[in-house]
């Protein structure tokens, strides 16, 4: 509602400048006063926002939102309003969808669907024709809709020459091209990682090799071509160290890990559960730990949640047929802030790589024309979520907003919860409830 009021009353502002107690006002789906005890507007809706952090909204590098084609695991709305509710006020549709989105015709589809929606709905595009890594996909015609990431997430680009021309063409067009690290040479007939617990299980693993060859190539390639690239769902610790070198060397390289990396290890697949198979699979105690300083340290830049819906009967398959992924939208917050405060990060510094980190890789940072991410100060556009550290909650998966069930932190007590979420200045989520 464009003449809507709001204040957002008793918080921490907390945003890339710093923290500080204070009052935001919104109207008119901007901020227009930010400070110590406003005045409430005659009128205006209050939300309480003590004892919570108020921040720009967190945008998310990494969601699979299946529509088109299967929608019977999520769609672009149910999608979007878990986003909401997990305290996101933008989100980047990866296009392994049912047709792809490697043409201007189906991203413009996406992104008409996310018009509607109860926050920002970006799209990538793919880099190659049907995801297939023969071609080029025309990622000219899919840049002048807007489309800043291109990525075949769910299969790395194998053929290394294609990579290099890919790069060209993104230097040429000022996009980024987003790399599913993973060479399928070494990765094929794996279902968990190779190691200790896929001997003991009798189940074919996935070398860490498999992720840091990509990655060394892609890193090759940036310096030889110039283009940036960001890695999607880092998983090793080798792989962190390759990103740190290359930074190093001032490489335009930037890096995303995903929640349930910097959480769970390979051990969880004991019981063979197929809620534990993701891709890249969950590593070794190690590797979580160098995920998470590497976090600390600035050499990765986002966490974005690979948010992965299936339908339960997929999801109840034996674990060698069952697909890998898990939902993330709406337990980010709280997974993500438990894992990285046991390495001393604090609050303000979880928040960086989940909202305006990410938002300037997405190209959708203020600095970059887009509305979302930046300083909370009067002008900006009212893109915000109010986050409790405190709070505490059990995931149940009946009543979490996507369409699919395949969460694994079904049952257990998180803290850190999503009070509100104010997207275009309009209250999407209160109180922990989602708009309808």
């Amino acid at each position: 509602m464009a003449d809507q009021v709001l204040l957002i009353r008793g918080g921490t502002v907390v945003d890339e400048t710093g923290e500080r107690p204070g009052d935001v006002l919104v109207t008119g789906g901007r901020i227009t006063a930010v400070g110590a005890g406003l005045e409430v507007p005659a009128g205006a809706t209050v939300l309480d926002a003590s004892d919570c952090l108020v921040a720009p909204g967190l945008v998310d590098l990494h969601t699979h939102l299946r529509q088109p084609g299967q929608e019977e695991a999520e769609t672009v709305e149910t999608g979007a309003r878990a986003a909401a509710l997990g305290g996101y006020t933008a989100v980047v549709a990866m296009p392994n969808t049912d047709p792809p989105i490697d043409s201007a015709a189906v991203a413009s589809q996406v992104l008409e669907l996310g018009r509607g929606a109860v926050c920002q709905v970006a799209v990538a595009g793919a880099i190659t024709v049907g995801r297939a890594g023969a071609r080029l996909a025309p990622l000219g015609e899919l840049a002048a809709l807007g489309v800043r990431l291109f990525t075949d997430d769910g299969a790395g680009v194998q053929d290394s020459g294609l990579m290099r021309r890919a790069f060209e063409y993104a230097g040429g067009l000022g996009v980024t091209l987003a790399q599913h690290c993973e060479d399928n040479s070494l990765a094929c007939g794996g279902h968990m990682h190779e190691g200790e617990w896929s001997s003991r299980l009798g189940v074919p693993g996935i070398p860490a090799a498999a992720e840091e060859v990509m990655v060394a190539r892609d890193i090759a390639l940036v310096r030889l071509t110039g283009a940036p690239v960001h890695f999607l769902h880092l998983s090793t610790s080798g792989s962190v160290a390759l990103v740190a070198a290359a930074r190093a060397e001032g490489l335009p390289v930037t890096a995303e890990v995903a929640p349930h990396h910097l959480s769970l290890t390979h051990a969880e697949l004991a019981g063979y559960d197929p809620l534990f198979k993701v891709n890249p699979p969950l590593r070794t105690a190690g590797d979580v730990e160098a995920l998470r300083q590497g976090c600390r340290a600035g050499v990765v830049d986002a966490v974005a949640t690979d948010h992965a819906p299936h339908p339960q009967e997929a999801k109840d398959a034996p674990l060698d047929q069952a697909p890998p992924g898990l939902l993330g939208l709406q337990t980010a917050w709280p997974v993500t802030l438990a894992a990285l405060t046991d390495v001393g990060m604090t609050p303000a510094g979880v928040l960086a790589l989940l909202s305006w980190q990410p938002a300037r890789i997405a190209g959708l940072h203020p600095d970059q024309g887009g509305e979302q991410g930046g300083p909370v100060v009067a002008g900006a556009a009212a893109n915000l979520c109010v986050l409790d550290p405190g709070a505490t909650w059990t995931v149940e998966p009946d009543r979490l907003a996507s369409l699919s069930r395949n969460t694994p932190w079904a049952g257990r007590t998180l803290t850190g919860a999503v009070r509100h979420t104010v997207y275009r200045g309009e209250p999407v989520v209160t109180d922990g409830e989602a708009r309808r």
